[in-house]
Protein backbone atom coordinates (compact mmCIF):
# COMPACT_ATOMS: atom_id res chain seq x y z
CA UNK A 1 0.00 0.00 0.00
CA UNK A 2 0.65 3.93 -0.84
CA UNK A 3 0.26 5.51 2.33
CA UNK A 4 0.32 9.49 2.87
CA UNK A 5 0.94 10.94 6.09
CA UNK A 6 0.13 14.35 6.06
CA UNK A 7 1.58 15.25 9.99
CA UNK A 8 3.38 18.51 11.23
CA UNK A 9 4.51 16.95 14.50
CA UNK A 10 8.16 15.97 13.11
CA UNK A 11 9.27 13.73 15.87
CA UNK A 12 5.76 11.31 15.33
CA UNK A 13 6.05 12.31 11.61
CA UNK A 14 9.58 10.43 11.23
CA UNK A 15 8.93 7.49 13.46
CA UNK A 16 5.65 6.83 12.19
CA UNK A 17 6.93 6.66 8.55
CA UNK A 18 10.10 4.48 9.45
CA UNK A 19 7.84 1.68 11.99
CA UNK A 20 5.38 2.09 8.95
CA UNK A 21 8.02 1.41 5.66
CA UNK A 22 9.33 -1.38 8.36
CA UNK A 23 5.97 -3.12 8.17
CA UNK A 24 6.16 -3.20 4.00
CA UNK A 25 3.62 0.20 3.84
CA UNK A 26 5.31 2.63 0.98
CA UNK A 27 4.90 6.01 2.87
CA UNK A 28 4.87 9.91 1.95
CA UNK A 29 5.15 12.01 4.40
CA UNK A 30 4.49 15.52 4.22
CA UNK A 31 4.04 18.17 7.51
CA UNK A 32 1.70 21.04 5.45
CA UNK A 33 -1.76 20.82 4.19
CA UNK A 34 -0.53 22.80 1.14
CA UNK A 35 1.72 19.95 0.30
CA UNK A 36 -1.01 17.52 1.31
CA UNK A 37 -2.96 18.80 -1.30
CA UNK A 38 -0.57 18.91 -4.13
CA UNK A 39 0.61 15.52 -2.82
CA UNK A 40 -2.88 14.01 -3.80
CA UNK A 41 -3.36 15.70 -7.15
CA UNK A 42 0.10 14.50 -8.45
CA UNK A 43 0.39 10.84 -7.00
CA UNK A 44 -2.06 7.51 -6.40
CA UNK A 45 -3.02 6.63 -2.51
CA UNK A 46 -4.21 3.77 -0.96
CA UNK A 47 -5.25 5.89 1.83
CA UNK A 48 -4.46 9.23 3.52
CA UNK A 49 -3.65 9.07 7.49
CA UNK A 50 -4.28 12.82 8.54
CA UNK A 51 -3.66 15.05 10.99
CA UNK A 52 -6.24 18.10 11.52
CA UNK A 53 -4.30 20.64 12.85
CA UNK A 54 -1.85 20.85 10.04
CA UNK A 55 -0.19 24.20 9.40
CA UNK A 56 -0.85 26.04 5.85
CA UNK A 57 -4.25 24.69 5.36
CA UNK A 58 -6.04 22.52 8.31
CA UNK A 59 -6.78 18.84 8.03
CA UNK A 60 -10.83 19.86 8.13
CA UNK A 61 -10.33 21.84 4.97
CA UNK A 62 -8.24 19.41 3.09
CA UNK A 63 -10.86 16.80 3.84
CA UNK A 64 -13.81 19.11 2.46
CA UNK A 65 -11.88 19.59 -0.54
CA UNK A 66 -11.06 16.16 -1.16
CA UNK A 67 -15.05 14.85 -0.45
CA UNK A 68 -16.44 18.22 -2.34
CA UNK A 69 -14.04 16.77 -5.60
CA UNK A 70 -15.69 13.24 -5.07
CA UNK A 71 -12.90 11.47 -4.11
CA UNK A 72 -12.91 8.20 -2.64
CA UNK A 73 -9.48 7.88 -0.97
CA UNK A 74 -10.05 6.23 2.68
CA UNK A 75 -8.64 8.80 5.69
CA UNK A 76 -7.68 8.08 9.09
CA UNK A 77 -7.82 11.31 11.22
CA UNK A 78 -5.30 11.52 13.73
CA UNK A 79 -6.36 14.16 16.53
CA UNK A 80 -4.88 15.25 19.74
CA UNK A 81 -8.77 16.67 20.54
CA UNK A 82 -10.49 13.29 21.47
CA UNK A 83 -13.97 14.51 21.73
CA UNK A 84 -17.78 13.48 20.87
CA UNK A 85 -18.26 16.59 19.32
CA UNK A 86 -15.19 16.66 17.14
CA UNK A 87 -15.34 12.52 16.23
CA UNK A 88 -18.71 13.52 15.47
CA UNK A 89 -17.93 16.60 12.95
CA UNK A 90 -15.01 14.78 11.88
CA UNK A 91 -16.93 12.01 10.38
CA UNK A 92 -19.38 13.93 9.48
CA UNK A 93 -16.97 16.02 7.13
CA UNK A 94 -16.14 12.28 5.48
CA UNK A 95 -13.47 10.83 7.09
CA UNK A 96 -13.36 7.09 7.07
CA UNK A 97 -12.05 6.27 10.95
CA UNK A 98 -10.90 8.39 13.80
CA UNK A 99 -7.77 7.56 16.15
CA UNK A 100 -6.66 9.79 19.23
CA UNK A 101 -3.29 10.12 19.89
CA UNK A 102 -1.20 8.74 21.63
CA UNK A 103 -2.58 5.58 19.45
CA UNK A 104 -0.71 2.01 19.41
CA UNK A 105 0.78 1.20 15.90
CA UNK A 106 -0.51 -2.16 15.58
CA UNK A 107 -4.26 -0.36 16.02
CA UNK A 108 -3.11 2.00 13.37
CA UNK A 109 -1.54 -1.06 10.69
CA UNK A 110 -4.80 -2.63 11.65
CA UNK A 111 -7.40 0.43 11.06
CA UNK A 112 -5.59 0.97 7.62
CA UNK A 113 -5.74 -2.74 6.28
CA UNK A 114 -9.54 -2.72 7.11
CA UNK A 115 -10.14 0.96 5.37
CA UNK A 116 -8.82 -0.16 2.31
CA UNK A 117 -10.17 -3.48 2.25
CA UNK A 118 -13.48 -1.76 2.59
CA UNK A 119 -12.85 0.63 -0.40
CA UNK A 120 -11.95 -2.20 -2.51
CA UNK A 121 -15.78 -3.32 -1.78
CA UNK A 122 -17.43 -6.26 -0.28
CA UNK A 123 -16.51 -8.58 -3.02
CA UNK A 124 -13.08 -8.21 -1.68
CA UNK A 125 -13.07 -8.62 1.93
CA UNK A 126 -8.90 -9.79 2.06
CA UNK A 127 -6.03 -9.51 -0.12
CA UNK A 128 -6.58 -12.82 -1.69
CA UNK A 129 -6.92 -13.71 -5.49
CA UNK A 130 -8.23 -17.21 -5.84
CA UNK A 131 -6.35 -20.10 -3.92
CA UNK A 132 -3.79 -16.92 -3.20
CA UNK A 133 -3.62 -15.13 -0.32
CA UNK A 134 -1.85 -12.22 1.76
CA UNK A 135 -1.42 -12.89 5.72
CA UNK A 136 -0.59 -9.69 7.07
CA UNK A 137 0.56 -11.30 10.46
CA UNK A 138 3.08 -13.32 8.91
CA UNK A 139 3.94 -10.57 5.71
CA UNK A 140 3.86 -13.89 3.87
CA UNK A 141 1.68 -14.74 0.51
CA UNK A 142 0.32 -17.89 0.87
CA UNK A 143 -1.32 -20.24 -1.86
CA UNK A 144 -3.80 -22.87 0.15
CA UNK A 145 -1.91 -22.19 3.41
CA UNK A 146 1.93 -22.71 1.81
CA UNK A 147 3.70 -19.71 1.76
CA UNK A 148 5.68 -18.77 -1.45
CA UNK A 149 9.34 -18.26 -1.71
CA UNK A 150 9.64 -14.45 -2.70
CA UNK A 151 12.43 -11.89 -2.64
CA UNK A 152 11.13 -8.58 -1.08
CA UNK A 153 10.51 -6.47 -4.16
CA UNK A 154 8.68 -9.64 -5.63
CA UNK A 155 6.51 -9.80 -2.48
CA UNK A 156 6.20 -5.77 -2.73
CA UNK A 157 4.92 -6.14 -6.35
CA UNK A 158 3.11 -9.40 -5.94
CA UNK A 159 1.44 -7.74 -2.63
CA UNK A 160 0.14 -4.66 -5.11
CA UNK A 161 -0.95 -6.88 -7.77
CA UNK A 162 -3.53 -8.57 -4.53
CA UNK A 163 -4.37 -5.69 -2.96
CA UNK A 164 -6.13 -4.63 -6.97
CA UNK A 165 -6.79 -8.11 -7.94
CA UNK A 166 -8.69 -8.22 -11.18
CA UNK A 167 -7.94 -4.41 -11.71
CA UNK A 168 -5.27 -3.02 -13.77
CA UNK A 169 -1.74 -1.41 -12.22
CA UNK A 170 0.46 0.30 -14.42
CA UNK A 171 4.20 0.27 -14.77
CA UNK A 172 4.37 3.53 -12.91
CA UNK A 173 1.77 2.63 -10.09
CA UNK A 174 3.90 -0.22 -9.26
CA UNK A 175 6.98 1.73 -9.11
CA UNK A 176 5.46 4.27 -7.11
CA UNK A 177 4.04 1.38 -4.39
CA UNK A 178 6.97 -0.65 -4.49
CA UNK A 179 10.70 1.55 -4.81
CA UNK A 180 11.05 4.25 -2.59
CA UNK A 181 11.63 8.34 -4.45
CA UNK A 182 15.15 8.33 -3.95
CA UNK A 183 15.67 5.03 -6.23
CA UNK A 184 15.99 5.58 -9.71
CA UNK A 185 13.70 2.87 -11.33
CA UNK A 186 13.37 1.71 -15.05
CA UNK A 187 10.26 0.64 -16.30
CA UNK A 188 12.47 -2.61 -17.21
CA UNK A 189 12.81 -3.40 -13.57
CA UNK A 190 9.15 -3.79 -13.16
CA UNK A 191 8.60 -6.48 -16.12
CA UNK A 192 11.74 -8.63 -14.82
CA UNK A 193 10.01 -9.07 -11.66
CA UNK A 194 6.75 -9.45 -13.31
CA UNK A 195 8.56 -12.11 -15.25
CA UNK A 196 9.49 -13.58 -11.89
CA UNK A 197 6.49 -13.64 -10.22
CA UNK A 198 4.92 -15.64 -13.14
CA UNK A 199 7.24 -18.41 -12.94
CA UNK A 200 6.53 -18.21 -8.85
CA UNK A 201 3.21 -18.23 -9.96
CA UNK A 202 2.92 -21.83 -11.85
CA UNK A 203 0.32 -24.31 -11.20
CA UNK A 204 -1.08 -22.03 -8.45
CA UNK A 205 -4.44 -20.93 -10.07
CA UNK A 206 -3.15 -17.51 -10.34
CA UNK A 207 -1.68 -15.76 -13.18
CA UNK A 208 -0.42 -11.91 -14.54
CA UNK A 209 -2.04 -11.20 -17.11
CA UNK A 210 -0.45 -8.32 -19.65
CA UNK A 211 -3.38 -5.67 -21.07
CA UNK A 212 -1.65 -3.43 -23.24
CA UNK A 213 -1.97 0.06 -22.51
CA UNK A 214 -2.96 -0.89 -19.13
CA UNK A 215 -0.80 -2.87 -17.50
CA UNK A 216 -0.96 -5.72 -14.99
CA UNK A 217 -3.68 -7.79 -13.97
CA UNK A 218 -3.62 -10.46 -10.84
CA UNK A 219 -6.44 -12.64 -12.03
CA UNK A 220 -7.64 -16.66 -10.81
CA UNK A 221 -7.39 -18.85 -14.22
CA UNK A 222 -10.46 -20.03 -15.14
CA UNK A 223 -11.07 -23.95 -14.44
CA UNK A 224 -12.30 -25.43 -17.03
CA UNK A 225 -15.60 -27.24 -16.87
CA UNK A 226 -16.78 -31.04 -16.06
Amino acid sequence: MRILLAEDEHALGEWLTRALEQSGLRVDWVDDGRLAERALASHDYDALVLDLGLPGQGGHQLLQKLRAQDRRLPVLVLTARDSLAERVSTLNEGADDFLAKPFALAELEARLTALVRRARGIEHPRFACGPLVFDAVTRQVCCEGEPLALSPRELAVLKALLQRSGEPLSKQQIIDRVFSDDEDVLPAAVDVLVHRLRKRLENTGVHIQTYRGLGYVLEAVAQPGP
